[in-house]
């Protein structure tokens, strides 16, 4: 079907064209011409830059007319319908041959070829020549004032000024006086086929109808003006055999229908349709009059400001059975939006939909840096997530920005369709580019967007996120790629020798800014919120016992150990320069209850603790954690936040509240507890729960049963039954982060300096091979070693793993270490053969 077209909105890579009757259409880069196709080819095959290859925005601008035909038309999963198109003119022209080419025709063409006197045109005509001598271009290229010449690619409205050689060779002109006086004429001899929209013809009147009018024009042809498009200032004053210009809108390929506007703006070809001012889009109009009703299309109203307006049948009300088309008779007046404007109607699209008129966003340009939206779930791929905010607005949220830390499997958290709140990171109209972010540290921050270097302010503390952590310190990111450094003096009042170990990126942080240089888009930060209080003020380095802060469950915090008692560790918070104090249990310094008591036993008073999550905050009481597996809970919202949340079959992990004789209370972050009867502890047989569990124990819990009335919650914690599928998977993450901590604590001995019974047992590791000499052989059949690598420690091997070996006292023997108790100082070993074989 060819159509004319205006072009919409200009990028890089495709133009969107206003089509008639209110609908859109796009073109791709690919379908301006073969030319151009061309260059691009050769661009992308030589991995460079042409020179002569212009960009789409340096050749096209919104309001210029295009012949365009489309190409296909495709149904999006949400319903709605994309048109691809074409302007390029061996498609648009396919009607045309060489012997029909007539004198006074007026054609697209593109510009092919600069040459020295002129340029070669494209018009899409097989076996024809087509030449624009350069003074037939000159009037043209002064009005647009696109550079002083044409440029390959370039769609222009051509007149055939002269033809010889039976259509072989033709001359051109696009000057545009000679443009706009351009009339379709009999003596054209235009076909049916031939037809292309832009024509300016004669048309007769030979019917008014309630719909609109049909005419005749070029002796034989018949067409249509629907009531969109007949003179406004006329309405639908017209009168059998009356004569008057019309423009062709559309030729349909099969029924052969013929569609026109007598709208003036089309009248003379080269023109532009009239555009609405900025500032009326999404404008809320507290009455509008209604001037026709059209039960199959929608009404027409006349607006506040005297210009017409459409509104399609689903706009008029909040679905079918709320409509009544007797609200819609002439002078009736209601209240309306303005959502879109048609170029090729010249008309405002409007809808009464109380959901519409009330809408926070519109279009993207109603959209600004650092708004919180409300969206629902499109697609998740690789890159990220597609959210819909609105009907015509669509934004990505990368993976970085899922949550506050990376999530491996995405799916398991979102769902299409799910509603989701996002903050909007970048907003940009021009490329209808929406950047979100889920994550709800910077979702829910109250502190200052910084979206620009100006705002960057000396003092200012805001929100941002981690990008980059390397040895010179962090890069921080915060809205509209505004960026800047931490150098690593800043990232803590304490040193921190491998700002990688402690930040990651897309990790959330509150910074101050130090200094910002705008012109050069620097600046430098701080994680030290606030300047070092003077040594002499004793009062105010002592941490008080009531911060005046109050911290969310879920928050990550950076703390310092003050003291430590026999059940865990007082710490201050680093972000408020140590002047609030909070508790971390032992056994929540790790997943691990062995871990708990070895990380109590190195850590000492001074030491520095990154990412601690925040438990609970009772008044005079915070509450930390170092557990891995509840953060990450917290963080991926693997959690119930209150009773009404929790569902039969759920898996959650939480910590041993209390073991009695007959069960264990389980607590979950957000204070919900349950009940794992002793049936119900083990795949074991249970005979005394305290063999079983401890209190503080990380576990992984299934909800059996709730009962709401008696607020109650029934679990199991059968290793059986609470495997979300893959536990071979669920069991090598938690080995290696046991090793993981492991790692640390031999670190913390090694920094020490301590005796080298310590450092003996830093460097003992399971797998790790010994030379050892038997001690003594107990009665009990085990064994007691001693060597070189092992001086101060207590070396043991059970009866069952020395194998088959008959061991006297004073022989050396190969050992592998099993377990190392760096509390106790005791290291086990093992001397059977196929482990040691095993080892690699």
């Amino acid at each position: 079907m060819l159509l004319l077209g205006c072009v919409k909105e200009v990028s890089d890579y495709e133009l969107v064209v206003s089509l008639p009757n209110g609908l859109s259409g796009f073109v791709p880069v690919t379908q301006i011409s073969d030319a151009y196709s061309k260059m691009l080819s050769k661009q992308v095959a030589q991995g460079e830059l042409l020179e002569d290859l212009n960009s789409l925005p340096d050749m096209y601008s919104p309001g210029t007319l295009v012949r365009c035909i489309v190409t296909s038309v495709e149904k999006s999963a949400d319903g709605r319908r994309s048109i691809k198109l074409s302007i390029d003119p061996r498609k648009v022209n396919k009607g045309l041959n060489a012997s029909a080419l007539a004198s006074g025709m007026l054609l697209s063409g593109f510009v092919s070829s600069v040459e020295d006197h002129g340029y070669l045109i494209d018009i899409g005509v097989s076996g024809t020549h087509a030449f624009l001598p350069r003074q037939k271009a000159q009037n043209y290229i002064k009005a647009v004032k696109r550079g002083s010449d044409l440029k390959i690619g370039q769609n222009l409205n051509c007149v055939i000024v002269e033809v010889k050689n039976e259509g072989r060779v033709v001359r051109l002109s696009i000057d545009r006086s000679e443009v706009a006086a351009s009339l379709a004429t009999e003596r054209q001899n235009w076909a049916l086929s031939s037809l292309l929209p832009g024509l300016v013809v004669k048309a007769r009147v030979q019917k008014v109808a309630p719909l609109g009018i049909k005419v005749s024009f070029l002796s034989s042809f018949t067409g249509i003006v629907d009531f969109m498009h007949v003179d406004p200032e006329k309405s639908m004053n017209y009168s059998p055999d009356q004569v008057m210009k019309a423009c062709i809108l559309s030729v349909h390929p099969t029924s052969k229908v013929v569609r026109l506007t007598l709208r003036q703006s089309f009248l003379h070809p080269g023109g532009s349709p009239n555009q609405l001012s900025s500032d009326r889009m999404g404008a809320v109009v507290e009455e509008s009059t209604v001037k026709a009703f059209y039960k199959q299309f929608g009404a027409i109203f006349e607006l506040d400001d005297g210009t017409l307006a459409f509104a399609r049948l689903k706009h008029l009300s909040k679905n079918r059975k709320s409509f009544k088309p007797g609200a819609f008779k002439a002078g009736c007046k209601h209240k309306c939006r303005i959502i879109d404007y048609s170029l090729m109607d010249e008309m405002c699209i409007i809808s009464l939909k109380y959901q519409v008129i009330e809408a926070r966003f519109l279009q993207y340009q109603d959209i600004h840096t650092g708004d919180v939206v409300q969206g629902k779930v499109l697609a998740l791929k690789p890159i990220g997530m597609q959210v819909k905010v609105t009907d015509g607005i669509r934004g990505l949220v990368p993976s970085m920005h899922l949550a506050d830390v990376i999530l491996k499997q995405p799916e398991k958290k979102y769902n299409i369709g799910d509603e989701v709140q996002c903050r909007v990171l970048e907003c940009n109209p021009g490329g209808k580019k929406l950047i979100l972010t889920l994550k709800k540290s910077l979702v829910q921050s109250k502190l200052p967007v910084l979206s620009n270097y100006e705002d960057a302010k000396p003092g200012l503390i805001t929100h941002g996120f981690v990008v980059c952590a390397k040895e010179f310190g962090c890069i921080v990111k915060f809205y509209n790629d505004v960026k800047g450094l931490v150098p690593k003096h800043e990232l803590s009042s304490e040193p921190i020798s491998c700002p990688d170990k402690v930040f990651h990126d897309g990790q959330v942080v509150k910074v101050m800014v130090l200094k910002c240089e705008p012109q050069q888009e620097r600046l430098l930060l701080s994680f030290r919120l606030s300047s070092k209080p003077a040594p002499e003020d004793k009062k105010e380095c002592t941490p008080k016992k009531r911060q005046e802060v109050k911290y969310q469950i879920g928050e990550m915090v950076d703390v310092k150990v003050l003291k430590k008692k026999h059940n865990g560790l007082e710490v201050s918070i680093l972000e408020d320069e140590g002047t609030v104090i909070a508790w971390i249990p032992t056994m929540h310094l790790s997943d691990f209850v062995v871990n708990c008591k070895l990380l109590w036993h190195c850590l000492q008073e001074g030491d520095v603790l990154p990412r601690v999550m925040c438990l609970s905050d009772k008044g005079e009481h915070i509450t930390l954690s170092r557990k891995s597996a509840v953060i990450s809970a917290v963080q991926e919202e693997q959690v119930v936040r209150s009773f009404s949340e929790i569902q039969p079959g759920m898996l959650l992990t939480g910590y041993v509240r209390n073991v009695m004789p007959f069960g264990v209370f389980v607590e979950f972050p957000f204070g919900v507890t349950g009940l794992a009867p002793k049936v119900s502890m083990s795949d074991k047989f249970v005979t005394d729960t305290k063999d079983h569990f401890v209190v503080g124990q990380t576990v992984i819990a299934k909800v059996m049963s709730i009962d709401e009335e008696k607020q109650r919650v029934l679990l199991n914690l059968k290793v059986s039954e609470c495997s979300s599928g893959d536990s071979a998977a669920e069991s090598f993450a938690l080995l290696n982060q046991y090793f993981k901590e492991m790692k640390e604590i031999r670190n913390l001995l090694r920094r020490r300096g301590e005796p080298s019974v310590a450092r003996g047992l830093c460097e003992l590791v399971p797998g790790k091979e010994l030379q050892l000499v038997v001690q003594d052989v107990k009665e009990d059949g085990s064994a007691l070693f001693s060597g070189s690598c092992v001086t101060g420690l207590t070396v043991t091997a059970t009866r069952y793993h020395l194998g088959d070996k008959n061991i006297v006292p004073g022989e050396k023997t190969k050992a592998l270490v099993l377990h190392v108790d760096a509390l106790t100082s005791r290291v086990y070993v093992s001397l059977q053969e196929e482990l040691l074989k095993q080892r690699p």
